[in-house]
């Protein structure tokens, strides 16, 4: 379990800052950009969870501890040293696409994009998934320069999928969805 006894350590104050393996790295660094914006979707997520309860809320509860797993786990080099590391597993992933589609079987199919509003949480859960596929990308860049666990990948990019879904589906089953009209102020 994590102790956090003190808050400030002085040990970024030059523009470093340290991975869970001890070494060290800039802080404009991929790795560190793409779990820093890891943390953004987390936080975008808590916005979220003041408009939302019951299932919902259980399930960006899980997530938001799942996006702490993958900021860990983005912090954590691959090597033989770091056996055991907290990693995200495909478990988690598979989580998330069970919850997607039982959301969508509710859902109208869709015949035009949707365009981010509608409820507050709906909203929120709009900028958290642009900002999650931000991570995605970062992480993307970071695994072009070095290895990183590939199931993260995947589980950004199906959380950016599970975000929409369920933001349609807390926009009255997507009733209240904003829909984009192509050329609408033309």
């Amino acid at each position: 379990m994590v102790k956090l006894t003190k808050i400030y350590t002085r040990g970024g104050d030059g523009g470093e800052t340290s991975l869970v393996d001890g070494s060290r790295l800039p802080k404009h660094a991929p790795r560190i950009e793409a779990y820093g914006t890891v943390d953004e979707t987390n936080a975008t997520i808590g916005l979220a969870r003041l408009h939302t309860s019951g299932d919902a809320d259980d399930m960006l509860s899980r997530i938001q501890n799942d996006l702490f797993d993958l900021g860990a786990d983005l912090a954590t080099p691959h090597s033989e040293q770091m056996e055991g590391a907290l990693r995200i597993e495909q478990a988690q992933v598979d989580r998330l696409e069970q919850e997607i589609d039982s959301m969508n079987e509710s859902l109208e199919p869709l015949n035009s994009f949707v365009l981010p509003g509608g409820s507050p949480a709906s909203a929120h859960l709009h900028l958290a998934r642009t900002i999650c596929r931000r991570a995605e990308r970062d992480a993307i860049a970071v695994a072009e320069q070095t290895e990183i666990n590939p199931v993260a990948i995947k589980y950004l990019n199906r959380l950016s999928d599970h975000l929409f879904v369920l933001g349609r589906f807390l926009n009255d089953g997507g009733q209240a969805d904003v829909l984009w009209v192509p050329g609408d102020n033309r």
